[in-house]
Formats: structure tokens, sequence, C-alpha cells
């Protein structure tokens, strides 16, 4: 199932149980899947039109209410185009706002470089009260939204459109930062997030096959990082390589090198954009170009694993 029919459908689950969960989109809710709880609830869905700013100071009105207002939009929009707004009337203000970014990173594929948002954790991170998720896919955020309905902050949430390539079992159970284990292994940690965990997992197998085991974690709760899971695996490793849809200023690796340097300094990498602008391309060319593939993977992880 496409990433936003997982979400609307859960969304409009939560809504039914809680009068408060409010919806608002950017004349966007035909491409993000939320139009049709626009008939479902009427008096609790706004459409602000192209105008996300509004959109942003509206719901923090409605949070300072009581209510739970989602806004969505496009993950360049939702952050970049209202960091202002975010920083003063959510984060500043203390207001309980659920923020929704679509195709960040190379997802935006043939959307092109406006649309292209590579620095979008590295803003929301930088704010008090506001927690940080990058989801991968449909099952995810359908075990994911109950929580970050009920957490008690603002939280942006960055997720794919139409992704529909399940990367979890139905069975699978989401605890809110809290990292996955997904393998064990003793020569270096591979930390990854997003829509890049499919090619992470990729690179561990093909490691393995090269006999090189990998520790796996998937970090969907960028902020507040499980540094717990993050220092132990780095103390049975001794080599961190981080694999993310974003820029290496700010996001994940900033994160991870973040804790490790202030509880267990190992040698990093990662697997992330470097200073480079955005562009139109498909997702494939996007990740070659980049060099976010598979075996761009494979080849770092072989390289920090001969520097140990």
């Amino acid at each position: 199932m496409e990433l936003r029919k997982s979400y609307a459908a859960e969304l409009s689950r939560l809504m039914a149980q809680n009068d408060k969960i409010t919806v608002l989109d950017a004349d966007l809710a035909g491409a993000g899947g939320t139009k049709s709880l626009y008939s479902q609830f009427p008096n609790r869905c706004i459409e602000c039109g192209i105008a996300e700013a509004n959109m942003t100071c509206i719901a923090a009105g409605l949070a300072a209410s009581g209510f739970v207002p989602f806004i969505h939009s496009f993950a360049p929009f939702s952050t970049r185009r209202v960091f202002d707004q975010i920083s003063v009337s959510v984060s500043y203000s203390e207001q309980n706002v659920k923020i929704i970014g679509w195709d960040p990173g190379i997802t935006a594929t043939t959307n092109g470089g406006t649309h292209m948002s590579f620095e979008d954790v590295a803003m929301v991170r930088a704010l008090p009260n506001v927690a940080v998720l990058d989801v991968v896919d449909d099952v995810q955020i359908a075990k994911a939204l109950p929580q970050i309905a009920a957490y008690p902050t603002s939280v942006y949430v960055r997720m794919m459109r139409k992704q529909a390539q399940s990367f979890y079992p139905q069975d699978y159970v989401f605890t809110f930062g809290k990292a996955d284990k997904l393998a064990d292994g003793s020569d270096l940690t591979i930390v990854a997030s997003g829509i890049l965990l499919f090619d992470a997992q990729q690179a561990v197998q093909e490691l393995a096959l090269q006999g090189i085991k990998a520790d796996f974690l998937a970090v969907h709760t960028i902020k507040p990082l499980d540094e717990q899971a993050i220092i132990a695996s780095a103390q049975k490793t001794g080599a961190v390589l981080t694999v993310e849809n974003h820029s290496i200023h700010g996001g994940l690796f900033s994160a991870v090198c973040e804790t490790l340097a202030q509880n267990h300094p190992v040698p990093c990498d990662a697997v992330a954009v470097r200073d480079r602008i955005s562009q139109v391309g498909s997702l494939a060319d996007l990740k070659r170009d980049y060099g976010l593939t598979a075996a761009d993977v494979v080849e770092r992880a072989k390289r920090l694993v001969a520097k140990k």
C-alpha cells in the first residue's frame, strides 16, 4: 500500500476516536492522500490554499485551543518555507503541532530542485520542543501514527507519498524514540533511516557474503535519538557508518556523531548527500548520482573497517 493511503487510513481511524485531531492542507490534499478525510470529518479539515505559513500559524492557534493539528505539504514547503513560523509559533510557543513533509530529499524525483529538501532534518532538529521522524513504509507509518498523535510535543515526520514497497512485516512493533535492531554484527555498525533502509539492508547482506558482519540499526526517530542503542553498538563494533537521504550536515550523521563524541568516540563515515544542489531525476538515477546506493554503502563500509 502507498504510504499516503496507509497514513490517511490510520489518521481516519484516530480522528474517529479523538475529536481533537484536525487536518490542515495547503492545496495538496489530493496529492497527499488526505482528501477523503474532508468528507468524513468536514468540521475538522481545513484547506488553507497555497499559504503554508498561514497554515502553520492556524495550526498553532488550534493547538493553543486544545486541538491536535496535522499539517501537510512537500518537505521543503512544510519546513524550509515556514521555518520562522515553526520556530516562533510552534517551537517557541510550545504548541503541539504535527508536521508532515512529503517526498523528502531525492524522493522528490521529477518534481525537481525546488521540491527537494536535503536540509529539513537539520533545520527542524535544531528547534526545541520538536521531535523528528524519518518513516520508511506503509506499515511503519500506520504503527507510528497513534504514538505521533499522542506525543506531548510537536513532531516533524518526513515520508514518501507513493512508496508502496513494504520494508517491515505486518506484525512490526513501533516504539517512539527506539531504534530497530535488524542484524547483529561485530565488524561495524550501520545506522540507516527512511527510504535508504532498503539499500542499507541490501548492503548488510552483501557485506556478510564478503565476511564483514554489520550491526544494523534502523533509526526512525532522529530526535530524540536512541543514544543508548548507538553507544552500545559502537562499543561492540568500533566503527559506525550512517546512511540517510539527507545532507551530511545536520541530519542522522550529525546526530550520531554528536552522541559518540560525548560518550564513545569511534571512526565514523556517512552515505549521505555531500554539499550538492538538488536536481531532477528518477529515484534510481539520483541514488547513483549522489552516491546513495547499496554499492556505495558497501564501499564505504569496507573502507571504514579497514581503518580500524
